[in-house]
């Protein structure tokens, strides 16, 4: 058998890191830790029964049902004095907390008396073990304080009730609407209604106390208000009628008038200041008119000649026609000039007297507007203080009860069937999770199948459990029973051997494993027993010579054995050792100082091998483990069969991962792996029958018939 790629095989699988979930594997695994699941869910739907019906405390649960109606008629208007609530997100928000309140379960703490209830007062209620216990530390270290109530206490006591009936309710507000549901979960029916009740009662008549006590706010307000508004409408109307009293008012059309007059007077003016512009025209035209002669160098009679062109009128009388007209001129220009002066000091008395009323009006008509102010202020606030008065004895909440709490009929909590599922549930994970943890950490091999897959090596037999409670016993067995499972099992075994090599069988087998109590000894004495079945003759060597554990299979074993037979100093006949009952020669060990590897590295023991082919048909070396000391290796390099002994379901693969490495490290050659101690009912148990048990379960039925 090459077994070298077989090696190079475990490399290449060692390299190999991949985690591939087999859920075929998982289900196996789960229907082979079946009766594991069953118990763990049979013990949760315990736990849970226990706990559904004996442990836990019934609560019963009753709900009052609250609307919040944003839409009242009021019967007086009073809007601008208070307003109900809208219905928006935050409002109903707003709500669900005001229902929740610590004030609100304050007062229904007072009105129930809820501090004397056991259920929400923990002072009052029976001490369990532990509080009697602590109890009695404050006794003994005299630290249990002052008794009898205390102002400060009995506040504490409250708001701890307080704290524990905020525990005990629930409000949610229906999605989508104006409703609201006050939930109370205690361990009595009729209390939890009664508390829904009263919270819903209470919540409402908080709400009609609020509007109160604004109205009345309001109406306190309003009142003053009123009163100071009343002051200041007299006081303007007082200073109004006092300012048209004292001065000689005109109405707004009499100064219309004037300014009419205003402008006829302008009018005349500027014709009057025409007349007497053309009057001082014609007077000083007169007056210059004498001053011709000086110019002309003429006499009088000339000047009258040149004026009458020869009428023959005296100059006498022309002197007293032009003094006439002179005077009229300079009359007419006095008077122009007097009319024009009394008419523009007619325009500054009238220019002064509607300036002056024009101020008088302003200042009355600011009076009067401030006193109408004042008065419509007044009424105002009159008339809202008279709304605010008429509203005080109709006040409406912004809520309704919908619906009373029921007294519920059964306890809410515990909810049994569901504690019964969820026990049932929760078993079945737990032992699935138990199962498939275990087979997570299962380190072991349960197959010929896993042993071939994680070595590389061919597993040459698979060697059940002999029932046997002492060593001497097994050799009993296997005389008793030649046709049971584990014989033939070791028949498999020595057939898997003898055909491991067709052209030259092995002569020279050696056994070992990783660590002790794999089952290497049985397997060697069952093997070496099975050759001489065949008629070989067989030689059995301890090669184990620290332990000396053939001495616990055999009676009268011999004081020297093969370390004195390599020293040479006894013969071969003194140290052989014949069993009649297996028929066979055995080699036992024998304690020394000197090292067991450079015994085993020696000529002599290769000479003494040599010397054993020339005498026995099979030779079979049980050794060391390997894992211990190195012996194994060393005797394997004069053997013809190396085989590994790995235990069912025990061997840890890391061990057999490094014993095996071992062999690699020196060149030396496994021939197979032995899977030793397989216990049929396990093999089953984990889903393996069919690869041993059924088979052995076959050979039993077959040779019984």
């Amino acid at each position: 058998m090459d077994t070298s790629a077989e090696a190079t095989n475990l490399k290449a699988y060692k390299s190999t890191d991949v985690e591939i979930i087999d859920l075929g594997a998982t289900l196996g695994s789960l229907w082979r830790g079946k009766w594991l699941i069953a118990f763990v869910t049979f013990l949760a739907i315990a736990i849970g029964t226990y706990y559904a019906y004996f442990a836990v405390t019934p609560l019963y649960r009753a709900t009052a049902v609250v609307i919040l109606d944003t839409q009242k008629e009021q019967v007086v208007d009073l809007q601008a004095a208070m307003t109900s609530l809208s219905s928006d997100s935050s409002v109903v928000n707003s709500e669900v907390e005001v229902l929740r309140a610590r004030g609100l379960m304050g007062k229904v703490v007072d009105r129930l008396d809820l501090t004397i209830d056991p259920e929400f007062n923990g002072a009052l209620r029976t001490p369990d073990l532990i509080h009697r216990f602590k109890q009695g530390i404050h006794t003994v270290l005299g630290t249990g304080g002052k008794s009898g109530p205390t102002p400060r206490a009995e506040l504490r006591t409250r708001d701890y009730t307080v704290s524990a009936l905020l525990g005990k309710i629930s409000i949610s507000n229906v999605p989508n609407s104006l409703v609201f549901n006050v939930t109370t979960q205690t361990e009595n029916a009729e209390k939890s209604a009664l508390i829904a009740d009263t919270i819903a009662e209470l919540y409402i008549l908080n709400q009609i106390e609020v509007k109160f006590a604004a109205t009345e706010q309001a109406t306190g307000w309003l009142t003053s208000r009123v009163a100071e508004l009343q002051s200041e409408l007299e006081v303007a109307e007082a200073k109004a009628k006092s300012f048209s009293t004292g001065t000689a008012l005109i109405s707004p059309e009499t100064l219309q008038g004037l300014e009419v007059q205003l402008k006829e007077l302008r009018d005349r003016i500027a014709t009057a200041q025409v007349a007497s512009n053309g009057a001082t025209d014609r007077a000083s035209a007169l007056r210059s008119a004498v001053t011709p002669q000086d110019k002309l160098g003429l006499t009088d009679d000339a000047i009258l000649a040149r004026i009458f062109k020869g009428d023959g009128a005296p100059a006498a009388e022309f002197e007293d026609r032009f003094s006439q007209i002179t005077a009229r001129a300079d009359l007419e220009e006095a008077r122009a000039t007097r009319q024009l002066t009394a008419l523009l000091q007619s325009q500054s008395e009238l220019e002064l007297q509607i300036s002056q009323q024009s101020k008088d009006l302003i200042t009355l008509q600011q009076f009067s507007r401030e006193a109408e102010a004042s008065r419509l202020l007044y009424e105002y606030f009159l008339t809202r203080l008279k709304e605010t008065s008429a509203q005080q004895g109709v006040q409406q909440a912004d809520s309704r009860i919908l619906s009373a709490a029921v007294v519920p009929g059964a306890p809410a909590v515990p909810r049994k069937s569901m504690i019964l599922l969820m026990a049932l549930v929760l078993g079945l994970m737990l032992g699935a999770a138990i199962v498939l943890l275990r087979e997570a950490r299962n380190n072991a091999f349960r197959s010929a199948r896993d042993v071939e897959e994680f070595t590389g090596y061919t597993v040459m037999g698979q060697i059940p459990l002999i029932p046997a409670q002492r060593r001497q016993s097994t050799i009993d067995y296997l005389m008793q029973k030649p046709t049971s499972a584990a014989a033939e099992a070791v028949r498999n075994l020595r057939t898997s051997i003898l055909l491991s090599n067709v052209d030259k069988p092995p002569q020279v087998i050696l056994t070992t494993s990783s660590v002790p109590h794999e089952g290497k000894t049985t397997t060697s004495l069952a093997l070496a027993q099975n050759f001489v079945g065949t008629g070989k003759k067989v030689l059995l060597i301890e090669g184990d010579i620290r332990r000396n554990v053939f001495a616990e299979y055999f009676k009268d074993a011999p004081s020297k054995g093969l370390v004195s037979l390599m020293m040479r100093d006894v013969s071969l006949e003194e140290v052989l050792y014949h069993d009649e009952r297996l028929g066979l020669d055995l080699l036992f060990g024998e304690r020394t100082h000197t090292s067991a590897a450079d015994l085993f590295s020696s000529e002599a023991f290769r000479t003494l091998i040599d010397e054993m082919r020339a005498r026995y048909d099979v030779i079979i070396i049980d050794t060391p483990p390997v894992l211990v000391v190195p012996d194994a290796r060393i005797i394997a390099s004069v053997v013809d069969t190396v085989l590994f002994v790995i235990k069912w379901d025990s061997s840890p693969r890391g061990q057999i991962e490094d014993a095996l490495r071992m062999f690699e490290s020196v060149d030396q050659k496994v021939t197979g792996v032995v899977l030793a101690q397989v216990d049929p009912k396990g093999m089953k148990r984990y889903g393996y029958g069919g690869e041993y048990g059924s088979y052995g379960g076959l050979r039993e039925a077959y040779y019984a018939n």
